[in-house]
């Protein structure tokens, strides 16, 4: 393995509300528009709860409870932005006691906003073009296949 290669671990959260709609972020990075769940990069030291609770308060506001792990990539995904990164993405169920606290009125362009503008999709309508990543698009094939079974 080369030095200059590292992991980057990815940490997201599933939210599912009682109208049975998932939250999706709409942001901006590095002139890149993308959608995907809440979340991102573990920072030193932290750990996967941890780093998911952070990324919701700053992304957010909101202070979550994580749940079960939903999934793991099991597979060799390079970052959209360092060539040089392989990613591990975990993405957990998670859940907010009070709904009411949690209200989206961000308009505009995600870049105006440092945790981009969420929106809520109806599980039954969320379709792999909804997000934007690789890993992503597996997690709705894998809700999907839930929905289905009935045990989402």
């Amino acid at each position: 393995m080369k030095n200059n290669i590292s992991f980057n671990l990815r940490v997201y959260g599933l939210l599912i509300n009682d109208k049975q709609e998932i939250l999706v972020s709409d942001e901006c990075r590095h002139g890149f528009s993308m959608t995907k769940f809440p979340g991102g990069g573990l920072e030193f030291g932290e750990g996967l709860i941890d780093g998911l609770k952070r990324e919701y308060i700053e992304e957010l506001g909101v202070e979550i409870e994580v749940k079960e792990l939903f999934y793991v990539n099991d597979f060799l995904q390079i970052s959209a932005f360092n060539k040089n990164q392989q990613l591990i993405s975990f993405y957990y169920k998670v859940e907010i006691s009070d709904y009411s606290l949690f209200e989206i009125q961000k308009t505009g362009h995600p870049s105006d906003y440092d945790g981009g503008i969420q929106r809520w999709i109806p599980l039954s309508d969320i379709s792999e073009e909804d997000v934007t990543f690789p890993i992503d698009k597996i997690v709705v094939q894998l809700l999907k296949k839930k929905i289905q079974n009935s045990i989402i």
